[in-house]
């Protein structure tokens, strides 16, 4: 506060309002003004707001942050991540048998499975599937599961969207068939022993 030489608070001539000392910029004058309470007010209840909400959502954990919520609400409803193809759960699939859908399975496994898998199935990239071990589970369900949905954390994506629901059955009959043959050069065992 600004005082004069009679020991005195000096005060705008205008508004009456208290002058700061000290604060004179080019003969201009800053009052001594209190924020509104309004502002006061939401600036505290601001800062017990964010106070409050690290302690729920970080220090106690007591509530699940949007995403997680988000997530769960998604489960309960019985739906999946988008982007993310559903998992294959109908355990009474059957391979397909006749020789036009295992013929059409193979021309699918030369042009998009053979990169990974060479052409006999010993493995390359991907696992070897002519032996009698699984990373993914043995039955023909879990082989249409696996195309589905795919392993990116192994480097094989999801077919979903590049191949039909028949085109999927169809190599999945196919990759079947080559359980038991002895390809040359096979990757060696890797996952679970078929039972």
């Amino acid at each position: 506060m600004k005082m004069n030489e009679n020991n005195t608070v000096e005060k705008d001539e205008l508004t009456g309002d208290k002058l700061l000392a000290g604060h004179d910029y080019d003969n201009i004058r800053e009052l001594d003004n209190n924020l509104p309470k309004w502002w006061v007010w939401l600036f505290i209840i601001t800062v017990v707001w964010g106070v409050a909400y690290v302690i729920v959502y970080d220090v106690l954990k007591a509530a699940p942050y949007q995403q997680e919520e988000w997530k769960n609400e998604m489960a309960a409803a019985g739906t999946v991540t988008p982007g993310q193809p559903a998992a294959v759960t109908d355990t009474t699939l059957l391979a397909l048998t006749d020789q036009a859908s295992l013929d059409a399975g193979k021309d699918i496994w030369l042009k998009q499975c053979k990169v990974c898998h060479l052409e006999g199935g010993q493995g390359l990239v991907g696992p070897n599937l002519t032996d009698d071990f699984s990373i993914h589970g043995c039955k023909y369900y879990n082989v249409v599961n696996i195309i589905v949905v795919g392993a990116p954390e192994k480097g094989m994506i999801s077919w979903k969207a590049q191949l039909t629901d028949d085109q999927i059955k169809k190599v999945s009959s196919y990759v079947m068939t080559l359980k038991g043959t002895t390809p040359p050069n096979p990757k060696a065992p890797q996952g679970d022993p078929c039972k």
